[in-house]
């Protein structure tokens, strides 16, 4: 095998090398932040484990891409919680549009090492939520923050969490030309 023959091979298994990492990389991402709650993100679960002798601060923030033409905002702005409990939080948004509006949201856990702990059994954010214009509702999101936080001791003396919202319009798909 020629020298240039070889380069040229070596070269072209680095590039599709390359590519199959580019494409890999987002999904191992999600799983790795989802396993590690890295970067404020929340975990999903189906029951909460039970209620601790301990309390914790939930602070509610909401925010909307102009682009959507909502209003989004939490019926409270905070609430104190048993740690291990069940709780539920109800959030309102109105499309003050002239037109249907699709929209999502991205959520996060502050601070970061909470994210973990911080777990989601329903939440309107794992829909896509269509209001027709004016319309009203109530989304609720029913969480629990694990009593195993309290063993941790980069989040041990964690005494508010901030969840965080933020809607963005759905793209919608093009119409055929």
């Amino acid at each position: 095998m020629t020298r240039n023959l070889r380069t040229a091979l070596l070269g072209a298994a680095m590039v599709c090398g390359m590519t199959g990492v580019g494409f890999a990389s987002v999904p191992l991402y999600r799983l790795f932040c989802q396993v590690t709650g890295f970067n404020g993100t929340t975990q999903i679960g189906s029951e909460a484990p039970g209620a601790v002798n301990r309390k914790v601060e939930i602070r509610f923030d909401s925010n909307v891409s102009p682009a959507l033409g909502w209003t989004f905002k939490p019926e409270v702005p905070s609430e104190t919680i048993d740690i291990g409990g069940r709780d539920m939080a109800f959030f309102t948004a109105t499309n003050n549009n002239s037109v249907p509006v699709t929209g999502t949201a991205t959520f996060n856990v502050t601070p970061s090492q909470a994210g973990k702990y911080f777990t989601k059994i329903q939440c309107f954010c794992f829909t896509e939520q269509t209001l027709q214009p004016g319309e009203t509702i109530r989304m609720p999101v029913i969480f629990y923050v694990d009593p195993k936080m309290l063993d941790d001791p980069d989040a041990a003396d964690v005494n508010a969490i901030t969840l965080s919202y933020t809607f963005y319009p759905v793209d919608q798909p093009k119409s055929p030309s």
